[in-house]
């Protein structure tokens, strides 16, 4: 198996991790702060990949330091703002607006840098976002500051996505890993001192072991493969990828909290998989298809 694949194999089991933490991180944090539930989450994350990652850390610079700033802000946003969403909204229906960054990024790079995605990617979006909206949709689909707060924290992620690939191209991201997490850790422990209602030794269990697997598989593990991946694909074609994430999150709310499953999901769902086929197919002379390599 060539590298790329091997990577894409990653981030599809990735996506599995992140799609689950929904569910999970809803779970967890029930009446408890986002902001605590967070720190502990990164805090944790910065511990595990400094050491595995030793190498790069003990080889930190200001470049890589000042990176993982960069990277950081967006990323932050991006979940804080999403885990705010998830306590007001269900999981399956965060999910599916979290996945309107595949579409949210071809916009930003046409509006800010005057790139346009190529058609098949603008396809790919549009055929997945058709997924998403068959596997969420309500009969009395309404916005709610729910779903607000996880709009605006799809245009962190897409933000976060675009300058990962614009680092990537420039240097070797493992270097900033570590920073960006410690980063965000102390943003998150800044807003949880702040917030009165703030309980720093939780004692229900379900709170504990919601951050080791956030920490270790949806944030680590996932954000370390995305990150090395953005070195051979573009933020678009990851993104298609990451449309993968709420047919694990409809599945994993159906088994961890009891939200319905139904024809929605195998009808979305296959959208979403057409979706990830059609940005990985290259069209050669002679109207030949190929899998990427």
């Amino acid at each position: 198996m060539k590298k790329q694949q091997l990577l894409l194999l990653l981030l599809v089991i990735g996506t599995a991790f992140w799609g689950i933490s929904y569910s999970v991180t809803k779970l967890a944090i029930g009446s408890y702060s986002p902001s605590t539930f967070l720190f502990y989450r990164f805090l944790l994350a910065v511990l595990v990949l400094s050491v595995i990652f030793w190498k790069y850390v003990s080889k930190t610079n200001a470049k890589a330091v000042k990176t993982g700033f960069i990277l950081a802000v967006p990323m932050f946003l991006g979940i804080h703002l999403q885990t705010i969403g998830l306590t007001f909204t269900d999981a399956s229906q965060c999910s599916f607006i979290a996945g309107m960054t595949v579409i949210i990024i071809p916009l930003l790079k046409l509006a800010v840098y005057k790139t346009n995605a190529s058609l098949k990617i603008w396809i790919a979006a549009f055929t997945a976002l058709t997924g998403l909206f068959i596997i969420a949709i309500k009969d009395k689909f309404t916005i709610n500051i729910g779903d607000l707060y996880t709009i605006a924290g799809a245009f962190g992620f897409a933000v976060y996505l675009i300058s990962v690939e614009k680092h990537a191209a420039r240097m070797n991201l493992l270097y900033a890993i570590v920073p960006m997490f410690s980063f965000c850790a102390l943003f998150t422990f800044s807003l949880a001192i702040t917030d009165s209602q703030a309980d720093w030794f939780p004692e229900k269990n379900t709170f504990w072991m919601g951050v080791i697997y956030c920490a270790l598989f949806s944030t680590a593990f996932m954000y370390t493969v995305s990150n090395i991946t953005q070195r051979y694909l573009s933020a678009e074609r990851v993104a298609v990828i990451y449309l993968f994430e709420p047919v694990f999150g409809a599945i994993g709310a159906f088994f961890i909290l009891g939200e319905n499953l139904s024809w929605r999901l195998l009808i979305g769902g296959s959208l979403i998989f057409a979706a990830t086929i059609i940005s990985e197919v290259k069209l050669k002379r002679g109207w030949r298809l190929r899998v990427r390599s």
